[in-house]
């Protein structure tokens, strides 16, 4: 993938992706500031970057205000870490300071432990002279400082002590005091690392990244989704769609079934995107699996996510009416991916699927994906502002690696004029697929039309369909009746 421009020295943190979106790195020698609530992730990271230190054969260390040594092992064993070369420094006041006799009364305790703390880590400094550091937390010095003042002036000669002694330092923050202190760190720092974690009303927390500040480099600017697993922090860059190549359109995908075909002028073409749009129960699934599996067929591979739908109903459905899922399934052609949107930020969907695009995470890169449904992936983040607009970067992005997408969209109502989309996505897609359901001699009927195709012509009339046992059946144009759509239709007179 094509990253920021790169800086000269770079300092790797410990997590590819962050490097990605940093172009590269660190600057070497530079202090930055990582802040966050707590639970944000700022020592899970402080910790990668202090053991890629280590595996670069480079002297570290931690100094700690707010943390002892056993609880960062603690934090690293849940990884699956060892600390082996990690020098940590406990800064924590002593257990005999509690005793009130030991308890200072002629000075304030900032006067003396101030000072002490200072010391301690130019001295710890000093003697390991480290390539990089960790100093968790600023607000512990906040409090001993007492004084904004006497604060920054502390911050500002530790800065100039770390710079002279070539030292990559992360100072990490927990946010718990004003904005203008913040600000004042802010401009301190050479750069900033905000990290977020929000807490939905229902589902799992969400936690997310921004670069707020790097000087002398481009990175990739806005907010990036990340979780926090066994193993660290992985984090899902933003994706920007125009620093990937767009790829030349071929061939188009076919779906198997002479008629559809017919509809959609041939077929569809690589890289473009298929909404296919219509009520409940009329077919718009089984339509994209219908794809998927006439891809996989010819060789090629599909994933398939799935929001609403269980793998084991899905392949029941699909052995009901011919269709041979199961078999590309096994044969690893046909790749099902159910997702749990609640307990998954919407950077992280979106990781995964240009997963797919791109061949990653031991899955061939694919031809054909289908997401089933836009509605359950967007009525399980309500709280998510941006979802249409990240859909649309993701569209982007699979249609520049000559991807097929197809997203399916319930509409609200079964017939006629009670028919109502409940959110507009008609612009997203390249193709628009109709499905109806109408009245007909006492019977209901279904009814497929194409109502859009950027990429070529297609057929402009309206055909009746049926699935059954042995799939598609597809009919004759309907040129007999008029008011179809509207779910009574009208036989025309002689």
């Amino acid at each position: 993938m094509k990253r920021p421009a790169n800086i000269s020295v770079a300092v790797k943190t410990g997590n590819a992706q962050l490097d990605h979106i940093l172009g590269g790195g660190l600057a070497r020698d530079r202090v930055y500031l990582v802040q966050g609530s707590p639970g944000a992730g700022k020592t899970t990271l402080a910790l990668q970057f202090l053991m890629e230190g280590v595996a670069a054969g480079e002297k570290v260390v931690y100094l700690t205000l707010s943390e002892s040594a056993h609880e960062l092992q603690t934090v690293a064993e849940s990884h699956g870490w060892t600390l082996d070369g990690v020098n940590i420094l406990e800064l924590l006041t002593p257990e005999d300071a509690l005793q009130t006799e030991n308890q200072y009364t002629m000075y304030q305790p900032s006067e003396v432990e101030m000072g002490n703390t200072i010391e301690a880590i130019i001295g710890e400094v000093e003697r390991i002279k480290p390539r990089r550091v960790v100093l968790d937390s600023l607000s512990e010095l906040k409090l001993l400082a007492q004084s904004p003042l006497r604060f920054r002036r502390q911050i500002l000669a530790l800065k100039k002590f770390f710079n002279t002694r070539e030292c990559t330092v992360m100072f990490l923050d927990d946010k718990t005091t004003s904005s203008a202190e913040n600000f004042q760190l802010e401009s301190i720092a050479h750069g900033v690392l905000d990290m977020e974690q929000l807490s939905p009303e229902y589902g799992a927390e969400k936690r997310r990244l921004r670069i707020k500040k790097m000087r002398g480099q481009q990175y990739r600017g806005g907010y990036h989704d990340f979780a926090i697993n066994k193993g660290g922090i992985f984090l899902f860059p933003r994706i920007i769609p125009s620093e990937h190549a767009k790829s030349d359109i071929k061939k188009q995908l076919k779906s198997g079934v002479g008629p559809i075909d017919t509809l959609m002028g041939g077929g569809i073409e690589e890289g473009t995107s298929v909404l296919l749009l219509g009520p409940a129960g009329v077919g718009k699934s089984t339509l994209a699996l219908q794809y998927a599996v006439n891809a996989a067929s010819e060789g090629n591979h599909a994933v398939i996510f799935t929001f609403d739908e269980s793998i084991n109903t899905m392949l029941h459905r699909a052995a009901g009416i011919g269709m041979e899922l199961k078999k590309y399934i096994d044969a690893g052609l046909i790749h099902l991916q159910p997702i749990d949107p609640t307990e998954m930020s919407p950077g992280e969907f979106a990781h995964r699927v240009r997963e797919t695009a791109g061949g990653e995470d031991g899955i061939p890169a694919a031809k054909v994906v289908v997401i089933d449904s836009l509605n359950g992936y967007l009525n399980a983040m309500p709280e998510e502002r941006f979802l249409m607009s990240q859909m649309h970067e993701l569209l982007s992005y699979l249609g520049h690696h000559g991807v097929v997408t197809f997203l399916v969209v319930a509409q609200h109502g079964l017939l006629g004029h009670s028919m109502a989309t409940p959110l507009d996505t008609s612009y997203l897609a390249d193709s628009v697929i109709l499905f109806r359901y109408f009245e007909l001699d006492g019977e209901v009927r279904q009814a497929i039309s194409v109502l859009k195709k950027r990429s070529g012509a297609h057929e402009k009339t309206i055909r009746e369909f049926k699935i059954g046992k042995n799939g598609f059946q597809v009919g004759e144009p309907l040129a007999q009746f008029h008011g179809v759509l509207t779910g009574t239709p009208i036989q025309k007179q002689e």
